[in-house]
């Protein structure tokens, strides 16, 4: 049974009106608003909501702000995650366009509205630079992936209800790039190698050469410790990986003998460093041994074209090692050389 009741200053004025909806075997739920008319609408919607036993509460995602979920996904939830370092800018770009809204105010047109705005943005990481660009779409995908995934986890995990859910399911995304086909040649790998010898950051040639024997993503590398490698068994487990499977990735011995040649760190990781720093100790690099448009992630494609190419691998043995559930995005990330091909036909 609602109930309207009006709302009054000290002076005995009426500022508003509060609905009041009580029914048997559900919580309270109350809403002051302006004008009557919008009191008694919304307590309408609420009966009927509950009589059809579609009713969602949407107090919680009401009194909580995004900035409350950002603090609290920082501190729980992604330092448990492979990918937690790499999502630091992405959140910070979420934050600063989100912070001041409810979740309950997070509908499918405010994040229309927020991608939008984001593919008109100059990136922050080039504004300084002669070559400042635009934020490309794949960028702006990601960080609504980010933001679907904080969602999630709010209603899965925080018991947050949004009433319509999850906005980010019911809007258009920016397409993915193209599939990238930059491969190195071995004079420019030498060269990527060399420089990143002379780096300042100690861990940069490890990692570049782990990634490459490896096929594994920079955050399942970053997040790898040593107590999950069997040397002897030339095995390593991933637990924490982007489809949230275990993983054994078999170990070269070429990425032995790097892992032989590591110290151990205090914190069990096998490379301790930061993903930023690495991202931009190899960037530094790269540009140094004079190799454009290379990055990171390019290692792994360059890692996956290597399984390929060795001729003595099939194709389920390159994805269960690279870790790709479907044969469309093995193909996205493999460029074979036609020299290799050619050697193999004899």
């Amino acid at each position: 049974m609602a109930a309207i009741a009006p709302r009054k200053n000290d002076l005995g004025e009426i500022i508003g009106w509060q609905a009041r909806v009580r029914k048997k075997g559900w919580p309270t739920q109350t809403k002051t608003f302006t004008s009557k008319r919008d009191a008694q609408t919304w307590a309408r919607r609420i009966e009927s909501d509950i009589e059809r036993g579609s009713y969602v509460s949407a107090t919680l995602a009401e009194q909580t702000t995004f900035a409350t979920l950002a603090q609290r996904f920082a501190d729980e939830y992604a330092p448990h995650h492979y990918r937690g370092q790499g999502w630091a800018y992405k959140l910070q770009q979420l934050r600063r366009r989100l912070d001041a809204y409810s979740l309950a105010a997070l509908t499918p047109a405010r994040v229309a509205e927020y991608r939008d705005e984001r593919l008109s943005d100059t990136d922050t990481r080039y504004s300084r630079s002669k070559h400042a660009k635009t934020v490309s779409p794949a960028t702006v995908k990601t960080e609504l992936d980010l933001l679907s995934k904080m969602l999630t986890v709010a209603q899965k995990e925080y018991g947050i209800a949004l009433p319509s859910g999850n906005p980010v399911q019911h809007i258009r995304k920016p397409k993915d790039a193209q599939a990238r086909d930059r491969r190195l040649s071995e004079s420019e790998f030498a060269a990527l190698l060399d420089e990143c010898e002379r780096s300042r950051n100690p861990w940069l040639k490890a990692a570049v050469l782990f990634a490459v024997e490896t096929a594994m993503r920079r955050g399942e590398m970053l997040g790898l410790k040593w107590n999950a490698v069997d040397l002897g068994r030339r095995i390593a487990m991933l637990s924490e990986t982007k489809n949230g499977e275990v993983r054994a990735v078999p170990l070269s011995s070429r990425a032995v003998e790097v892992l032989q040649g590591l110290p151990r760190s205090a914190e069990g990781l096998i490379f301790p460093v930061g993903s930023i720093t690495l991202y931009h100790a190899f960037s530094a690099a790269a540009q140094r041994a004079g190799i454009e448009d290379y990055r990171w992630h390019d290692l792994r494609h360059e890692a996956v074209s290597r399984l390929f190419e060795r001729g003595d691998l099939s194709t389920m043995d390159v994805a269960a090692i690279s870790g790709h559930k479907t044969l469309q995005m093995l193909k996205r990330y493999t460029q074979l050389r036609a020299e290799k091909l050619a050697e193999r036909l004899g």
